[in-house]
C-alpha cells in the first residue's frame, strides 16, 4: 500500500469509525458468537499474495465485528469501563502514525517530557503530595508487580537483583477482596502464593486492619519478613475502600512498603468530595489508578506514582552500552521505571483528553455518571425483592433478588438464572461476583456515552425479569 492508497483507505476507515459511533446502539453489546465461530471462518494458511484493502475491510466487517463485545456501547455495564473519547481516539491515531518507540528520552524527547508533564498534571488533579513522581504503565497489574519488586529490592538493599533469593520468607498482605492481579504479582515475583496473606474484611468489605496487625505479628514471630501491604481504594467486587490512614499506620509501624490500588476509583479523586479516601497518603510508597477506566482515555494508560523513584529505578535499571546517551543523568529514561524496555507514546492521548475537556469538563463527566448512579439506585430499590449487597460509593451497584423465603443456595441459583435471563432477553451486558458467598449482580454505570435513557432501559429489563421469577 503506497501513500496514495493509504490516503484513500484511511478515509474509508475514518468514515467507518464515525458511522460506528453514530450507530453503536444498533450493535448487540455482547457478542453472540460461539467458541471457534470466528476462528473457523479464516483459512488455515496465510495468503501467498497480497490481498486488496477492500477485501480485507469487508472481512473485518463480516467476520470480525460479529465477534466483538462493544465496550463503548452505552448499555455495557460489565466489569469496569474501558472508557474512551474522541480526543483520546485521535491521540491514539497520531501515536500509531508516528510509530515512535519511546524507551528513552533521546528516542523521542517530546514523548518523555510530555509524559513527565502530564503525570504532574494528574498528580495535582487527584491531590497527591508533590514528592510523588509518576510514570505511565500499561496496566495496574504491571504497576503492582513493579511495587512488589521494588519493595523486595529495597528490603534486601537491592541484593536479590544480583544474587537471587536465599531463604525467601517474604510475606505480602491485602484484603480477601483485593484484585487477582495482586496474587499474580506475588506468584511471578518469586515470593510465592503461599506467602500471600488475604486478610478478612469488615461488613463494608474493606480490609480489617485489626486482623492485618495481628497477622503481621504472627508472621514476625514465625520468622517471616513482612514486605508489602496492598490497600485498595475501590475493590473490584464492590468498590470497597480500605482505610488508608489505619492501614498506613500499620505499614509505618512495621516499616512495610504500602502500595495503593485505586485502578478504577482513583479517577474520582479529581472531585474534592472524594479526597477523604487518601487521608493517610503520607504513609504510601506507591499509588496507581487507570485513566483508561474512568477518565476517558482509551486502553492502555495506567498512572503509577512512587514516593522514592530511586528505589524504582534501581530495581529495573539495566544500562548496556547501546542504550547509553550523554543526557542520561539529566532526563527521565522511562524504560528504567518499569518492566518493559519498549514503550508506546501513551502520554499523547492522555494530554489530548485533559486539554480537550479541561479539569472542569472531566469533573462534570464523572459527576454526571455519579448522579445517574444515584438515580439508578433509588429506582432499583423500588423494585420488589431487590436487596443491595454493598455500599455504593461510585458507579458500581451490587444487588440480588431476595424474597427472604429461600436459603442461600437456592437464592444463588435463582440469581444466576435471573442474570442469564436478562442477558439473553435484552441488549445489555453486565457481570456478577460473589460477596460473602452470595451470587451478586454487578452493574457499573461509567461509560462515556451513557445517558438516562440507557439507565431507564436497564431498570425496565431488571424489573421485567424480577417479576417473572
Amino acid at each position: 500500500m503506497n501513500i496514495n492508497e493509504f490516503e484513500i483507505n484511511a478515509h474509508k476507515v475514518i468514515d467507518w469509525i464515525v458511522d460506528y459511533y453514530k450507530n453503536i446502539e444498533k450493535y448487540p453489546v455482547l457478542s453472540k458468537s460461539n467458541p471457534k465461530d470466528i476462528f473457523n471462518q479464516f483459512s488455515d494458511f496465510p495468503p501467498e499474495n497480497s490481498v486488496d484493502f477492500d477485501t480485507i475491510f469487508a472481512e473485518f466487517n463480516e467476520k470480525i465485528i460479529p465477534g466483538i463485545t462493544h465496550w463503548q456501547h452505552p448499555d455495557f455495564f460489565a466489569y469496569f469501563p474501558a472508557s474512551s473519547s474522541f480526543p483520546s481516539l485521535l491521540g491514539e491515531m497520531l501515536t500509531s502514525a508516528i510509530g515512535a518507540q519511546c524507551m528513552s528520552w533521546q528516542t523521542s524527547p517530546a514523548a518523555a517530557e510530555l509524559e513527565e508533564k502530564v503525570m504532574i498534571w494528574l498528580r495535582k488533579m487527584i491531590g497527591l503530595p508533590e514528592y510523588f513522581e509518576g510514570v505511565i504503565q500499561d496496566t495496574a497489574s504491571t504497576a503492582t508487580l513493579c511495587s512488589i519488586l521494588s519493595a523486595r529490592e529495597k528490603f534486601s538493599n537491592f541484593s536479590i537483583n544480583h544474587q537471587g533469593y536465599e531463604n525467601n520468607k517474604f510475606t505480602i498482605y491485602c484484603s480477601s477482596e483485593a484484585h487477582s492481579s495482586i496474587e499474580k504479582a506475588v506468584k511471578i515475583s518469586g515470593i510465592g502464593r503461599s506467602n500471600m496473606r488475604k486478610i478478612s474484611t469488615f461488613d463494608d468489605f474493606s480490609i480489617n486492619y485489626f486482623e492485618l496487625d495481628k497477622q503481621i505479628e504472627i508472621d514476625l514471630e514465625a520468622g517471616f519478613k513482612p514486605l508489602a501491604i496492598v490497600a485498595a481504594l475501590g475493590t473490584t467486587g464492590s468498590t470497597a475502600i480500605d482505610n488508608l490512614f489505619e492501614v498506613g499506620k500499620i505499614a509505618n509501624k512495621y516499616n512495610i512498603w504500602l502500595h495503593v490500588d485505586a485502578a478504577f476509583a482513583g479517577s474520582a479523586l479529581i472531585l474534592e468530595q472524594f479526597r477523604w479516601m487518601i487521608k493517610g497518603i503520607e504513609f504510601v510508597d506507591s499509588f496507581v489508578f487507570n485513566p483508561h477506566k474512568w477518565l476517558l482515555t482509551n486502553f492502555d494508560c495506567s498512572a503509577y506514582f512512587v514516593k522514592d523513584k530511586g528505589a524504582l529505578i534501581q530495581t529495573f535499571e539495566i544500562l548496556p552500552e547501546y542504550l547509553k546517551t550523554k543526557n542520561d543523568n539529566v532526563v527521565n529514561n522511562y524504560r528504567d521505571w518499569g518492566i518493559q524496555l519498549g514503550r508506546r507514546f501513551r502520554a499523547l492521548k492522555l494530554w489530548m483528553v485533559i486539554q480537550s475537556y479541561g479539569v472542569k469538563g472531566l469533573q462534570e463527566k464523572i459527576q454526571f455518571q455519579l448522579d445517574l448512579t444515584e438515580y439508578f439506585l433509588k429506582e432499583l430499590k423500588n423494585i420488589d425483592n431487590i436487596e443491595i449487597l454493598a455500599p455504593v460509593y461510585f458507579t458500581l451497584v451490587c444487588f440480588r433478588f431476595n424474597d427472604n423465603k429461600l436459603d442461600e443456595s437456592e437464592l444463588n441459583i435463582i440469581n444466576e438464572k435471573l442474570h442469564q435471563t436478562i442477558l439473553e432477553d435484552s441488549n445489555l451486558y453486565f457481570t456478577h461476583t460473589k460477596l460473602n458467598g452470595k451470587y451478586t449482580l454487578r452493574i457499573v454505570l461509567g461509560q462515556n456515552l451513557l445517558e438516562k435513557k440507557n439507565v431507564d432501559y436497564l431498570l425496565s429489563e431488571i424489573k421485567k425479569a424480577v417479576q417473572d421469577v
